[in-house]
């Protein structure tokens, strides 16, 4: 087995009635249990695997969603393992059930939810608003964090900690790659992005509300910045032979307005709910003519945080987290309410189908887990 790194990333919580996981990626669960040993599993080879989730992926491109096409049809079912599908999420099922985290946990006895966040290719649908229509895309991910599910993604998560969100329905929260602070962030595209304003650019002079990477006018765009000279648009990735695959499924869609609000936390070098640059757009929103921070300070100590990051993140990158870990620890969080893993070999995308993820941080995350339930 190779020992390369490679793929995607978001965060993993148990949620605490039903010890059940989940991981940012509607849901997929995956039921674990002794019917799930090794010799019972259905296994097929990667060439077979990987048209498999290009079926998904043409399915999903046609409106598809559900039903017997979907990802526990196509992904799970042929591995052997229990599965609902509520709706298709496939960033965590890219890997094998031996190196993929969801099969791992459902092992391992955990139920694991898969879900989406909203915007994305499969949670585009609302019960009044057309997704074509602006309205439907004027948000950022501080709703994420008072309206949906803040428990699915690491920076949501702890905005939601920090504002006491959640933090009474859940045991513990384990954070891969976690995104608080960005203001050492090194990926050269993200960088540019954010400094050249282009959030801004693609919502008031092109008019685009949904930022969508496959889209032409997005895509031209990104394209024109990564041919810039010293811009590597694969920087998340450790591996090559990752992306591919990988960048079939990701990035996927999301609000114009997330991008400038995440191109904020990049300038400002602070982590504040979505400014509105007018002070009396400021007040009319919040109160008050700057926008409020989120304290990470503020997130409880008795709440049980696992936090793995990598050396060689450039979105995550070592130094911001630090600041987040001094956050932390200013509060309190201590001993087995805070375990911490650096990985110096790792990037930001390697937590999630890297073949040696298992190894070096999962069977991690289960003991972390087992503390706690």
């Amino acid at each position: 087995m190779s020992t390369a790194c490679h793929g995607a990333v978001r965060g993993c919580f148990s949620i605490s009635a039903a010890a059940v996981i989940v991981i940012a990626a509607a849901v997929v669960l995956l039921s674990g249990g002794p019917q799930l040993a090794a010799g019972a599993r259905v296994l097929i080879n990667h060439a077979e695997l990987i048209r498999r989730r290009d079926d998904i992926a043409t399915a999903a491109a046609a409106g598809g969603g559900g039903g017997g096409d979907g990802a526990c049809a196509t992904a799970v079912a042929p591995f052997g393992y229990p599965c609902e599908e509520h709706e298709d999420g496939m960033t965590w099922l890219l890997g094998s059930p031996e190196e993929s985290l969801p099969y791992i946990l459902a092992d391992q006895g955990f139920d694991v939810w898969i879900a989406n966040n909203r915007g994305t290719r499969w949670s585009s649908r609302h019960v009044s608003l057309d997704p074509k229509s602006r309205s439907y895309w004027n948000w950022s991910w501080d709703d994420i964090v008072v309206n949906d599910m803040p428990a699915i993604g690491t920076l949501v998560a702890l905005a939601a900690f920090s504002e006491g969100r959640m933090v009474d329905k859940l045991k513990s929260a384990a954070l891969l790659s976690p995104v608080a602070y960005l203001s050492h962030i090194t990926t050269p595209i993200g960088v540019v992005l954010a400094k050249a304003f282009a959030g801004e650019l693609i919502s008031d002079l092109l008019g685009i509300a949904e930022f969508n990477p496959a889209s032409p006018q997005v895509s031209n765009l990104v394209r024109t910045f990564c041919r810039k000279p010293g811009m590597n648009c694969y920087d998340l990735l450790t591996s090559f032979t990752a992306a591919d695959i990988f960048l079939k499924y990701e990035p996927q869609p999301t609000s114009t307005k997330t991008l400038i609000h995440l191109a904020q936390t990049v300038r400002d070098g602070v982590l504040t709910k979505y400014d509105y640059v007018m002070p009396d757009a400021n007040v009319a929103r919040y109160g008050q003519a700057d926008p409020p921070a989120y304290d990470m300070a503020a997130i409880p100590a008795w709440f049980p945080i696992f936090l793995s990051y990598g050396g060689r993140d450039s979105l995550s990158d070592p130094a911001d987290v630090a600041l987040l870990l001094d956050d932390l620890r200013r509060r309190g969080h201590a001993g087995d309410r805070l375990t911490v893993q650096y990985l110096p070999q790792l990037a930001h995308a390697d937590f999630v189908i890297g073949v040696c993820a298992k190894d070096l941080v999962y069977n991690d995350v289960i003991s972390f887990f087992r503390r706690f339930h």
